[in-house]
């Protein structure tokens, strides 16, 4: 993978800022670095610019709940943005750019699409996430419309929303008013973060595991798990000693992490053997 470090940069500051002042399509096109160096971010946000200003006429007149429904049309059904159900975890899932060429995602980054398209042409989509699912809504006067963007933008009542839950996590979990509250977009961001590492954890992909982390910690420094997993992947990388480090970091930072226990032991281990090749 080249030039990581620039793209970390690039991306710490990115999100350096306010959350308001995030610019939500063009940092997530910078995560995208990590798997394309390279990548054009501008090329890309012109083409959701395009897709805003070929929109037909009626995303853009009559009330915001006619609007929603054809600019729903419009994406998922005259130009096919689709969920990825044959390979969900394929890291192309996560890419903007690749979801904008193939127009095939997983809910985020779909959800993303929808949110930047709408802002574009005046709808103020926001982000919804759900344990296991994420989903859109555009609040009304006295109410808020609910779609799922992995289902071709169907409308979702709460108990579709829980039913989707129970599928994705496999249990009922209450659904309180408040887990339908938007997310940031520094929320949106590590949830789409996230499913990139899990991506590639499948895969043992371990220094795009390393890659992944590295942005988890420029958004949030107190993620205990990213400095756990991070130390893991560099052990499996064989740099040890940076492994230890996070570790080191993650035992004295975190004492009351559940798997403390655990971790120590690996470390005990990591450390004895290095001290037995010295």
């Amino acid at each position: 993978m080249s030039h990581p470090d620039t793209s970390l940069a690039a991306f710490t500051r990115a999100v350096e800022r306010p959350d308001d002042d995030i610019d939500l399509a063009r940092t997530a096109l910078v995560i995208a670095r990590i798997e394309y160096p390279d990548l054009d971010v501008a090329r890309y946000l012109a083409r959701l610019d395009r897709l805003a200003a070929e929109a037909p006429d009626g995303c853009r007149r009559g009330d915001d709940l006619h609007r929603l429904h054809r600019l729903r049309e419009y994406l998922f059904e005259d130009l096919g943005f689709a969920g990825n159900r044959e390979d969900y975890y394929d890291p192309r899932n996560s890419f903007v750019n690749d979801v904008l060429e193939r127009r095939l995602g997983i809910p985020i980054t779909l959800c993303l699409v929808l949110m930047e398209v709408g802002r574009r042409i005046g709808l103020p989509i926001e982000g919804v996430g759900l344990p296991g699912h994420f989903v859109a809504r555009l609040r009304l006067a006295d109410s808020q419309i609910l779609l799922d963007p992995f289902d071709g933008g169907s409308v979702l009542t709460h108990e579709a929303c829980a039913d989707l839950v129970r599928r994705a996590v496999g249990q009922r979990v209450p659904l309180p008013e408040d887990a339908f509250a938007a997310v940031t977009r520094r929320q949106l961001l590590a949830r789409m973060l996230a499913n990139l590492k899990g991506s590639y954890w499948r895969r043992e992909d371990w220094r795009r595991v390393v890659a992944v982390a590295d942005r988890l910690l420029a958004l949030d420094p107190a993620a205990a798990t990213e400095w756990r997993d991070r130390g893991l992947a560099m052990v499996q990388l064989g740099e040890h000693r940076r492994g230890l480090a996070d570790w080191e970091h993650y035992l004295t930072h975190f004492p009351n992490a559940p798997d403390t226990d655990r971790v120590r032991a690996h470390h005990r281990r990591l450390r004895q053997k290095l001290s037995e090749l010295n």
